[in-house]
């Protein structure tokens, strides 16, 4: 007997697609929807046996902020999350969340069946390998490395992380200069130190590439501004 369903994705192409390849096998699809993160309301009022819903950051925080809501009010549908090729912090993110099961995105449609069939029946619906670092994760999250961020964070001294985040306000080298009570040429040493250890080419990348992170959230606010001036081009040592 076909599962009775519902398909969401941020990518509405692909939910669509997915729908209709499964509506072909015999499933019958309630819905298929867009963006992921509207689908709980969705699939609260429709009560599907099965919720197959696509992310492409499952390790991201709050990716599955949806699916928690779902079992909280409707416990009885089975969650099974479609990502990418995961990382064991993703998988137990969706687990933890109370999702049934995870599917890689270039799973063949007969996976990402079994899949469903498997939720439905309360079965885990994973790659064993996956499910174990899975569990892994979710008994030893302090054994697993720091994230992206918190490395990043590392990599800088804390006068190189505050011209991180005042490049990320906008501040040109005369601001990060005033601001700081230094020279504009020591402002474009630490700016350039600060490019060089991100591994990026530009301000603007390196703004980027902090908030993506969450590093900017880590580092906290920026220091009152200096009141006295510096002696022109005299060059101060990182703290």
């Amino acid at each position: 007997m076909g599962v009775r369903l519902m398909v969401v994705d941020d990518h509405r192409l692909l939910a669509e697609a997915l729908a209709s390849a499964l509506k072909l096998r015999g499933h019958r699809v309630l819905a298929a929807a867009a963006p992921a993160a509207g689908a709980a309301e969705l699939v609260i009022s429709r009560a599907p046996e099965v919720c197959l819903i696509g992310t492409a950051t499952p390790a991201e925080p709050g990716t599955f902020d949806p699916v928690v809501r779902i079992k909280k009010e409707r416990p009885q549908v089975a969650v099974v999350v479609l990502g990418p090729v995961p990382s064991p912090r993703g998988i137990a993110a969706a687990f933890a969340a109370g999702a049934s099961g995870y599917v890689r995105h270039d799973e063949r449609i007969e996976g990402v069946e079994r899949a469903l069939m498997k939720a439905r029946a309360g079965e885990a619906a994973v790659a064993p390998a996956l499910l174990q670092g899975a569990f892994s994760e979710l008994l030893n999250p302090a054994a697993q490395p720091d994230d992206e961020g918190q490395r990043l964070l590392q990599m800088l001294t804390p006068r190189e992380v505050e011209v991180l985040v005042r490049v990320a306000d906008g501040e040109d080298t005369r601001l990060i200069a005033a601001g700081m009570g230094i020279a504009p040429s020591t402002a474009r040493t630490h700016v350039q130190r600060v490019l060089m250890k991100l591994g990026v080419g530009s301000r603007l990348e390196a703004a980027a590439l902090a908030a993506r992170t969450g590093l900017l959230d880590r580092a906290g606010p920026i220091p009152a501004p200096v009141p006295t001036s510096p002696t022109p081009d005299s060059p101060e040592p990182d703290s």
